[in-house]
Order: C-alpha cells, then structure tokens, then sequence
C-alpha cells in the first residue's frame, strides 16, 4: 500500500485516539468532583502545615476549659456546636484527624472555638471527612471518620479532641477499632451500639458522602474553615485574636442569651447510639 493509502487510516486512529484521550480526561475531571477533590487537598495540607509551623515552634495550645455549648448532629451528619437559638455567624470546620494541620489547627483555635460557641457569639460545625488517598493515612482517616460518626452528639466534642490527641504518625497504621471504642469508654460511652457501629464500619457510607459535600464545598485544603461561606484566610488561620476578630465583623460580637442547654433526649440529638448527658469542662 501506497504512503497516500496508509495517510487516511492513520489520521483516523489518531482522531480516535484523541477522543478516547478526552473521554478519560472528562471521565477523571467528573470522579475528582464527585470524591470531594480529596487528591488536590492532600497537596495542598503540606503548604498549611509549612504556613503553620514556620517560625519552627510548636502551636500555642488553645486551652479553653470552660462549660461547652450544646452539640447536635444535623440531617447532613455535621456535628453542630452552638447555644439554642444561635444560627449566625457560622464557621465550618472541614478536617481530617489524621491531618498533621488540623491538628495543629485544633491547637490553636479550638479552644476560641468552643469559646465563642459557649458565649453565643458563633455557631460552630465541624465537617470530618476523608482527606487521604494512600494507605496507610487512607485506612486511618476513614476509621476515625467513621469513629466520629458513629459517636453520640453529647459527647461528640470531647471525642473529637481525644482524636485528635491520639493521632497516629504518619506512615504508621492508627486509629484501631479495639482504641477508638477504648477511647470512647473512657468519655463514659459504653453502649455496644456504639462498639458494633465502629467494628462494622456502619457509617461508611456517610464518611463517602461527607468527601463529596467537601469538594460541591470547594475545600481545597485542610484544615479548610469558612465563615458565613467565605474561606477563612490563613492570617486568622494561625491566631486566635485574629479569629476573635473575623467572627465579631461576621456579626458575631453580641452573645445570645444563654439559659438552659438545649432540650430533649441524647438519642434524639445525636443520630448515633445513645449517650449520657451533655458533659461540661471543668
């Protein structure tokens, strides 16, 4: 055959190469939309943790020791931080515990979170999700993600943070079914509901459901706050005041009236295996 014979064929089986190049290409862009663009985030937490820790100090521990306001577990399965009647401003608190930064972040801020929330000044609602894509941080991640879901609202709080204290280094296996169920007893949580909840990995389905809630969110990195649906620049990132401040200009800076902590039984809050009541801080 001819070279002219062969020229067609040839422009043919490169079209279709090409075409087979951008179904891929739409078929890869559509599965990182629909896993919550979790691969992008697990970059982006190395510049958080640099950002972070820079001057080569360990964070400031937050260390708030006061009364928490009430948590309840919303429709979405986000665990809701406010006083009863607060709904504005809102900080959302997209996070992964196996994440060093959101760690870090914890460190620093949580305490003012829980502070603001105590005082009516802001309503907090943490958003745990699975961040990783490599094992073992992946394994790790979806276990204490899934932990978390299963945990009773009224002690959701203190729960989140013995996560966090407990996270395990990168590159080791962590966050253990036998530990996450021995951490929750320690909080008073011994309902086997909520052992066979973690042993069964019962809330899977709504740690996949979180991860794609993140990427329709945009987060793009983690820690990952926003307020009143706007991102939360790094600035007030690293410094409690500078949150103080960015919650107040929010609308934030006059407290609800507190009264009594909200109403009704633990399993009608928590969406989880039954608790006691809601604990306080001394």
């Amino acid at each position: 055959m001819s070279e002219q014979g062969r020229g067609p064929s040839a422009r043919r089986r490169l079209a279709d190469e090409r075409a087979r190049a951008a179904a891929r290409g739409r078929r890869q862009r559509a599965l990182l939309v629909v896993l919550g663009a979790v691969a992008l985030a697990a970059v982006a937490v190395v510049a958080v943790v640099v950002l972070m820790s820079r001057d080569g100090t360990e964070p400031a521990i937050d260390g708030y020791k006061g009364a928490l306001a009430p948590a309840t577990r919303q429709q979405d399965g986000s665990v809701a931080m406010a006083q009863p009647g607060v709904s504005a401003p809102v900080l959302d608190v997209w996070e992964d515990f196996q994440c060093p930064a959101c760690k870090t972040m914890e460190a620093r801020l949580g305490g003012t979170m829980k502070q603001l929330a105590a005082e009516g000044r802001l309503k907090v609602v943490y958003r745990p999700f699975q961040l990783f894509q490599q094992e073992p941080l992946m394994s790790n991640s979806r276990r204490a993600a899934n932990a978390a879901a299963c945990m009773p609202a009224d002690h959701w709080v203190e729960y989140h943070d013995r996560l966090y204290a407990e996270q395990p280094v990168e590159g080791d296996d962590g966050f253990l079914p036998k530990d996450l169920i021995a951490w929750a007893a320690d909080l008073g949580v011994t309902d086997p509901s909520f052992a066979a909840c973690v042993n069964g990995e019962q809330k899977m389905k709504a740690v996949d459901q979180a991860s794609i809630q993140a990427g329709k969110a945009g987060v793009d990195s983690t820690p990952f706050l926003a307020l009143d649906g706007e991102k939360v620049g790094n600035d007030v990132l690293g410094s409690p005041d500078d949150l103080r401040k960015a919650v107040a200009e929010a609308g934030g800076s006059t407290p609800a009236p507190t009264g009594t902590r909200s109403s009704g039984t633990a399993a009608d809050r928590s969406g989880g295996a039954p608790g006691t009541a809601v604990p306080s801080r001394s």
